[in-house]
């Protein structure tokens, strides 16, 4: 049987912590930071992990990853 392809746009998204939880950088930070509030830019630092519907999702496209 030949190994499952994971997906390499996911690769490069998420990445997975040792207990099996998915990171991701927070969304609608690459441009147009000036009609951002203040707050919304601070929230939106680092990394968040994803709810457990999400990651479901994300388990299907990274096979090799859990």
């Amino acid at each position: 049987m030949p190994k499952m392809k994971t997906k390499s746009s996911a690769k490069k998204r998420f990445k997975v912590t040792a207990n099996g939880k998915v990171k991701v950088q927070a969304a609608g930070k690459r441009h147009g930071m000036i009609k951002r509030s203040n707050k919304f830019i601070r929230d939106a630092r680092g990394t968040m992990v994803l709810s457990d519907p999400d990651t479901k999702i994300v388990k299907k496209f990274m096979p090799y990853s859990f």
